[in-house]
This record gives C-alpha cells, sequence and structure tokens, in this order.
C-alpha cells in the first residue's frame, strides 16, 4: 500500500467518526481494517476503500497507531483548526473537510516522518476527490495558517 492509499485509508476511517460516538470507533476502525484486507474486492467495497488484499502486519498496525493519535489529540487539533478558521463557526465545516483537516493537522504536528508541505498538498489532494471546489481553497487555507503558528 502506497503512503497516499495509507492516508486515503486513514482519511475514510476519520470521516466515520462524524457519525459515530467516540466508544463506536474502535468497532468502526475493525470493521474498515476488515473492509482494506479483504480479498478479492468488489467495485462497489472499492468505492469505500483502498486495498488489494494484502494489508500487511505492519500496514494494519501503522494505520490502527495513527488513528489512535490523531482521536487522542483530537480535542488539540480542532481547537487549531477552530482558531485558524475565521469567521467559520467550527460546527459548519463539513464533515469531509474536517475529517481532512484532522488528519493534516495530525501530520502537520504529531509525526514528524511528514514535511509540513506534505501534508498541506495531500490534504488538497484529498478534498479533490472527497469535497467541492470551494474545499480546496479553505482547507489550504487553514492550514497555511497553522504551520504559520509552527508545530
Amino acid at each position: 500500500m502506497t503512503r497516499r492509499e495509507e492516508r486515503e485509508n486513514i482519511y475514510r476511517i476519520l470521516f466515520r467518526d462524524a457519525f459515530h460516538k467516540s466508544a463506536e470507533m474502535g468497532e468502526q476502525l475493525d470493521l474498515a481494517i476488515e473492509g482494506i484486507a479483504a480479498s478479492p474486492i468488489s467495485d462497489e467495497e472499492q468505492a469505500y476503500i483502498h486495498g488489494d488484499g494484502n494489508l500487511t502486519e505492519e500496514e494494519e498496525q501503522r494505520i490502527r497507531t495513527r488513528i489512535g493519535e490523531i482521536l487522542d489529540h483530537k480535542e488539540e487539533i480542532d481547537s487549531a483548526i477552530a482558531s485558524a478558521s475565521e469567521g467559520w463557526n467550527f460546527e459548519r465545516i463539513g464533515k469531509a473537510e474536517l475529517a481532512i483537516l484532522r488528519l493534516a493537522v495530525y501530520e502537520m504536528r504529531y509525526d514528524d516522518d511528514i514535511p509540513v508541505k506534505v501534508a498541506i498538498n495531500e490534504a488538497v489532494e484529498l478534498s479533490k476527490v472527497y469535497c467541492n471546489e470551494d474545499a480546496r481553497a479553505f482547507v489550504n487555507g487553514v492550514l497555511g495558517k497553522i504551520s504559520g503558528s509552527g508545530k
């Protein structure tokens, strides 16, 4: 699995957070991992996951770890997003945009292996796939403000 596919799978799992209680996220993570590891993958399943049925233990562990860390830091991440999205009511940020922003802010602040510019670029790329055209500028602007405030 490429880093981009891994990031997209993590985004898709984070997106579930908007529709489930915190206590349900463990089960949601398990279901998502099961789907990623499924073989063969039908066209319908491919719409929700990226995987070829060859999910390694290392890839699974990396996804689980990153999801856990993002959810552990969710309050701090959301605070950074709220501060950087001046003029926007945090509750009105789209669910897809919020999941993308949470992943990117996590990468920018807590993952030293990912350069800030890469985190921002990958977030914008995700927004091109999962959001409307206006979201790209919003995501880029919020992350630009956050990157300017340091790690």
